[in-house]
């Protein structure tokens, strides 16, 4: 059971907003709604999967959580070492370096996130450097520890990442990730770019060191199979808000919001005896710019009705931990799965 005490990052209401601008005076003429109105908690030694489908917004959330975006509005709170919450949002560049040390990030492509012109120990050892934390053969001591808690040879601290396979330059960023001995990571599609063979290697390794290390994960990913596999909790994220999260275990077997259903009726069955019908979305994700009046999903939701075109569904909390936006959440009987899978 967590409590307060327990909380390392509560988002509230944070929204990234992109403006269109159009003609010769880059006139204003609409809003992209990339992020809007999203709250989250996020606990210690939890792992939150963000799931949701491409253009949703999830690399947009994480990347404003870690600051590498300014949010438009709202509120990321980070409590560390028993401190009071910081709220990122509010710092400068300057203000919020001593806090960078905590968050840190590990992005989808292990190919472009790594400096070719670097060797490892220079990839690795530039936070440690950069936050004035090490330097010199402390750094290199350094280095070397993290790099075999990720499981590399310290004999690769000279050579360049050209001359690693994929699985191995993840394992490099997660090193630099894990340099400063931050308390929160926001993993984006980490495995995604990997080959099949790769991806369990490296999502044990996630979980590894996530136990040793007492490590808060916010996993972004759209392979529900993996979410499954590493989550405590999940959120499904569509166009730009959460419209539902709870436990893994309770959202993928009994899902709320019809979106979720349709998400869950994708994931493959590793089971050539076990049938189950697919629920095809009709059209495409809405556009940002222009959301729909009402509920944003109502276009292709199978259970639309009059009021969900009209009115926006508000954010309701559940007794069981579950949050949902729909309205008819409470008369709905929709269909999860039975079983974990493993990714």
């Amino acid at each position: 059971m967590t409590s307060q005490a327990d909380i390392i990052l509560d988002v509230r209401h944070l929204s990234k907003h992109y403006p269109i601008e159009r003609g010769l005076f880059r006139k204003v003429v609409g809003t992209v709604k990339a992020v809007d109105d999203v709250s989250l908690v996020l606990h210690r030694g939890e792992t939150l999967g963000l799931v949701g489908e491409s253009g949703c917004g999830k690399t947009t959330l994480g990347r404003c959580i870690v600051r590498a975006i300014e949010p438009s509005q709202g509120q990321i709170l980070l409590c560390v070492d028993g401190q009071p919450p910081v709220d990122l949002a509010l710092l400068d560049r300057k203000t919020i370096r001593p806090y960078r040390r905590y968050i840190n990030m590990v992005f989808q492509d292990p190919y472009s996130s790594l400096d070719p012109r670097m060797t490892v120990l220079d990839i690795v050892g530039e936070p440690l450097r950069e936050n004035g934390l090490a330097q010199g053969p402390d750094l290199e001591e350094r280095v070397k520890r993290v790099v075999q808690q990720v499981g590399l040879d310290v004999r690769y601290l000279k050579r360049y990442p050209h001359a690693f396979s994929g699985g191995q330059r993840q394992r490099i960023g997660i090193a630099r990730a894990l340099a400063t001995e931050p308390q929160l990571i926001v993993a984006d599609e980490p495995v995604t770019a990997l080959d099949v063979s790769i991806r369990a290697q490296i999502l044990n390794l996630l979980q590894d060191i996530q136990a040793q290390m007492n490590l808060a994960f916010l996993f972004i990913a759209h392979d529900l199979s993996v979410v499954q596999h590493i989550s405590d909790r999940v959120a499904v994220m569509y166009l730009g808000r959460i419209v539902e999260s709870g436990a893994t275990q309770d959202l993928f077997t009994q899902p709320a919001h019809p979106y979720t259903e349709a998400l869950l009726s994708a994931l493959p069955i590793p089971d050539p005896d076990v049938k189950r019908r697919r629920l095809v979305l009709p059209g495409e994700i809405a556009n940002p710019a222009k959301p729909p009046t009402g509920c944003p999903f109502h276009p292709r939701c199978r259970y639309v009705q009059k009021r969900c075109m009209e009115e926006r569904p508000a954010w309701v909390e559940k007794a069981n931990g579950r949050g949902i936006a729909c309205h008819r959440a409470d008369e709905l009987s929709l269909t999860g799965i039975a079983h974990h899978g493993m990714p």
